[in-house]
Formats: structure tokens, C-alpha cells, sequence
């Protein structure tokens, strides 16, 4: 396993590095403080288009990666969530569901709804809607049910912490056609926020990452054209088996995006550290030896938790089953995080507690990382699965 980086995944290291340095921690830090998302008329999200961001991930995207596509994903994930991962999920683009429209849509659905991502010169947005009020982690347990009707579809339900949902062009849905059948009826559906029956936005109120949104709303006889099934009426449940479709796609993502939630614990981990050895130093706190095994019990846990990262990275992209190690990856770094945070805000000490230090904000954004992508618990279940052989 080689861990030297190529020259092309360096560059876009700087230039992230470079970014996050002068927009995207500002930026962050301004929403932390105002407690909520900034707005979509904040000039930050026009600087992000003006200097080609989102084309740029896109044409990125579908460049060949020296590294492999999930490994340049992690090392570019950890520098990005370093300066504040907030602000990445806050990015304008396509995000998450485009991962699923490009494995599972049609050309038609890739190119109406991708296609604008594109060429935008004003900032947009697009958002998936999986998590329920009843049921995150048990995701055959959702009640949001789309109902076949002679004009398309009809979708009743509710979804909540769903990301940047109330500024979307679009928001991708997770429903299924038949409670009964579980996984194997679930299927997706390109709702666009103007759609009648899209209501109840609610941004919810956050702990942490409070620079993006987490958005509640009702789907109440909210009407869609046929052609807005993610993949088109061949993926109805005719097809059978859980992995087809829509829930495919979606497991698909999860799995490659459970690697990216165990980078950006990284990069959380990394920027605690450094801040708390940055206040060490300037304090003279680092002659204690006391402060230094703190330090240094900081630094060996982020190592190791980014070999276990890259690991699972490395047999994603070799088209190894990688269910099992990006699941500890996930629950290890996520552990990680919380842990440095919170010796980095022994280190601190007072300036911290009194929110002065941006280890504080580091402390609260590092919670969400155990929870959001599968909870630590449930990373455990499947874990715990696979080892025995049972299926996941």
C-alpha cells in the first residue's frame, strides 16, 4: 500500500488548504457564532462558484485519481474538514445524491439534475432525504410511502435532519411503494422545493457543524411526474432483491460516504490537536510533562485511526468488500475525535470553557461525526454481523 500522494492529489490539497485557510474557517467560525447556516445571499457562496469549486469537484470527479477515487475522497475529505466540515456539507453543488443519480439514473435524470451543477455561476444546492422521525438507523423501517397514481406519484411523509433540504433545487427522497415488503420496495424520488405538498421546513437547531443546515419537512400529497423515479419504472419492485434500485444506490453511497465521515472525524482530530499544542506552546503549558503525553496520546491516535481510514479506502478502490473495515474505520475515528477534542479542551482549560478557543467549537462539531453516516452503535451491529456471517 503506497502512502505517498501523487502530484495531482497534492495540488488539490494546497489549493484546499488554501481555501479552507482564508474562506472556509472564517466562515465557519462566523456561522458557529451566529448559531445557524449562513444565508444563501452570503457572499461566501458566491466566492466558492466565482472561483470554479464546484466545477472543479465535479470535473475532479470524473478524472482518473492516481490514489483511486475513495482515497483521493479521504485525504481531500480530512484537509476540508480540518478547516471546518461544516462549511463543506454547507458547499454549493450537488453533494451526496449525486453519487447516487450518477450510479442509478437515467441518462435523462443524470442530465436535468446534474447537468445545471455543471455550468451554474450562482450558487445551488441539491440534497437526499433518507433519515425519518421513527426510523435513521432501521432503514427498513420508513413510512414515507409514494403511491402510484395514473400522473406519476403521490408521496406522504416526513423526513428530518436531512442537509441543506430547505435550499435545494432538489431534494432526492427515500420512500417506499410497500411497508410491507422492507428494503426491496424502497425506491427515490427528485422532489424540487417548489413541488405543492413540499411543507413543514423546519432548520433545526444544532449543537455542533452549525454552519449547514439540518432541515425537518412534510411531504403531504406531494405530486411527481413518473419520469422523476430515480432510475424510471424499471426500478419498481418487480426487480426483487433489496441490493436493486434505489436502496442499492443508496447502501452504495453510504458505504463509500461512511469513509468520507471517518476522514472528516480526521480532520476534526487533526485541527484539535494542533490547536491544542498551538496553546502550549504559546502558554509554556507544553514544559509539563503532563500536557505532552496529552499531546502525544493525541497524535498516536489520529495516526493510527488514518492508516485504518486509508485501509478501507485502498479496498473500496481495488473493488474489495470493504463492509467491515469501513465500518471500524467509522466507529475508531469518529472515537478519535471526541477524544482529542476533549483533551484538547483540558490543555486549554478555561479559555476553552469559555468558548474564546476554536477548540471549543472542534469539541461540539466532533459529536455529530459518531452519529450521522450510522450511529457508532450501529457500525457496531454490522460489524458484529459479519464477523459470524450473518447477512448485513
Amino acid at each position: 500500500m503506497e502512502l505517498q500522494i501523487s502530484p495531482q492529489l497534492k495540488k488539490l490539497v494546497d489549493d484546499a488548504r488554501e481555501w479552507g485557510e482564508t474562506e472556509a474557517r472564517p466562515a465557519g467560525l462566523e456561522a458557529d457564532r451566529s448559531g445557524s447556516p449562513l444565508p444563501v445571499g452570503h457572499a461566501y457562496f458566491q466566492r466558492f462558484i466565482d472561483r470554479g469549486r464546484g466545477r472543479r469537484e465535479l470535473m475532479a470527479a470524473a478524472e482518473p485519481a492516481p490514489e483511486g477515487r475513495i482515497t483521493q475522497m479521504v485525504v481531500l475529505g480530512e484537509e476540508s474538514a480540518y478547516w471546518d466540515r461544516g462549511m463543506g456539507v454547507a458547499s454549493p453543488g450537488a453533494g451526496f445524491p449525486s453519487g447516487m443519480v450518477n450510479a442509478a439514473g437515467t441518462p435523462e435524470q443524470k442530465e436535468r439534475f446534474l447537468g445545471p451543477f455543471a455550468h451554474h455561476t450562482t450558487p445551488h444546492w441539491a440534497s437526499f432525504a433518507l433519515t425519518e422521525p421513527g426510523g435513521g438507523s432501521d432503514t427498513a423501517a420508513f413510512r414515507t410511502h409514494a403511491r402510484k397514481t395514473d400522473k406519476g406519484y403521490v408521496l406522504n411523509g416526513a423526513k428530518c435532519f436531512i442537509g441543506n433540504a430547505s435550499r435545494a433545487d432538489w431534494v432526492l427522497v427515500q420512500t417506499t411503494l410497500d411497508p410491507t415488503k422492507g428494503r426491496a420496495a424502497q425506491r427515490a424520488f427528485f422532489v424540487e422545493r417548489s413541488t405543492p405538498g413540499f411543507t413543514g421546513v423546519k432548520i433545526e437547531k444544532k449543537m455542533g457543524l452549525r454552519s449547514y443546515e439540518s432541515v425537518s419537512f412534510i411531504l403531504e400529497d406531494c405530486e411527481v411526474p413518473a419520469d422523476h423515479l430515480l432510475g424510471g419504472e424499471r426500478s419498481e419492485p418487480k426487480m426483487g432483491a433489496a441490493g436493486s434500485g434505489s436502496y442499492g444506490a443508496t447502501m452504495g453511497a453510504l458505504n463509500a460516504t461512511r469513509v468520507g465521515v471517518a476522514a472528516s472525524a480526521l480532520g476534526v482530530a487533526r485541527a484539535a490537536y494542533d490547536e491544542a499544542r498551538r496553546f502550549a506552546r504559546e502558554s509554556g503549558a507544553i514544559k509539563s510533562p503532563r500536557i505532552r503525553d496529552k499531546l502525544e496520546l493525541m497524535l498516536r491516535k489520529i495516526r493510527g485511526a488514518r492508516l485504518m481510514t486509508l485501509q478501507a479506502a485502498w479496498m473500496a478502490d481495488n473493488r474489495r468488500s470493504n463492509i467491515l473495515e469501513s465500518s471500524m474505520a467509522k466507529i475508531i475515528t469518529a472515537e478519535v475525535a471526541q477524544e482529542t477534542a476533549a483533551l484538547g479542551m483540558e490543555i486549554v482549560g478555561l479559555e476553552a470553557g469559555a468558548g474564546h478557543n476554536l477548540v471549543e467549537k472542534l469539541f461540539r462539531d466532533a459529536k455529530a461525526l459518531n452519529i450521522v453516516e450510522g450511529t457508532g452503535q450501529i457500525q457496531r451491529v454490522i460489524m458484529g454481523r459479519s464477523l459470524v456471517g450473518l447477512p448485513r
